[in-house]
């Protein structure tokens, strides 16, 4: 069963109403599990979630598919209006995506060759460009490592 197909069950068996557009996969998505599009009526979908619990990925596809029918009955669809907050909790939907224990974050850690002032960082920098802020010694990458957030 392909992601359309999915969610058009989703909205059958929890709304009792058809999905008649199409769904995706978007892996850029990295806080939110979904998104609505209503100049299209399309939604996507953060796989990560997925692929981490089918529970809550379900009550995800609820959040969406209760921002698309709203919009198309021409109804409070946003997240502060009533008639998407009493749908949202008629369907067991979640309100807001919970942090993923899988989204890791890289440190790199450089240190100073002359004096070893160390350097944590989450991105990489360029170590010609860049030197020690207390020394002006060279930088080194001395390791990359990742740290779990959630």
């Amino acid at each position: 069963m392909n992601l359309t197909e999915y969610v058009q069950q989703v909205s059958r068996e929890d709304f009792g109403k058809e999905f008649r557009h199409e769904a995706h996969w978007n892996r850029r998505l990295k806080t939110t599990g979904g998104r609505f599009f209503p100049r299209d009526g399309h939604l996507d979908f953060n796989p990560r979630y997925y692929e981490a619990d089918s529970k809550i990925f379900r009550k995800i596809v609820r959040h969406e598919l209760c921002h698309y029918h709203l919009y198309f009955e021409k109804k409070g669809y946003r997240h502060r209006d009533r008639d998407f907050k009493e749908l949202l909790q008629a369907v067991d939907g979640v309100r807001y995506a919970p942090p993923l224990a899988s989204f890791d974050t890289i440190f790199y850690l450089y240190s100073c060759q002359k004096c070893g002032q160390i350097y944590p960082r989450k991105r990489r920098i360029d170590t010609t460009k860049y030197c020690c802020s207390k020394c002006r010694g060279r930088l080194k990458l001395e390791s990359k490592r990742n740290q779990s957030l959630g």
